[in-house]
């Protein structure tokens, strides 16, 4: 089982590449590029980052305008992110 600065660092790439994908939707982009900043937070615990990273993304994971593929890829970082405990 990965630790939870491990699981952070690969949910981090996770976010830079959809804040890369152009058939994603700027908005979408935009929003994964602001959780990418939550998450390298070093003054906060991790799991109070990964709180709140799943907040900010649990408010577009329902956008219309999202590409099947860039949900999936949300489900999936969001799931990563609650396998980290809350400190």
């Amino acid at each position: 089982m990965a630790t939870p600065e491990e699981t952070i660092n690969v949910c981090i790439q996770m976010l830079q590449h959809i804040s890369e994908d152009n058939t994603i939707p700027r908005n979408i982009r935009r929003v994964a590029d602001e959780t990418r900043t939550l998450l390298t937070n070093d003054q906060k615990s991790i799991g109070l980052r990964a709180a709140e990273a799943i907040s900010t993304i649990d408010e577009i994971s329902n956008d219309p305008n999202m590409p099947v593929h860039a949900r999936t890829r949300i489900w999936e970082l969001v799931s990563q992110l609650e396998t980290i405990p809350l400190d």
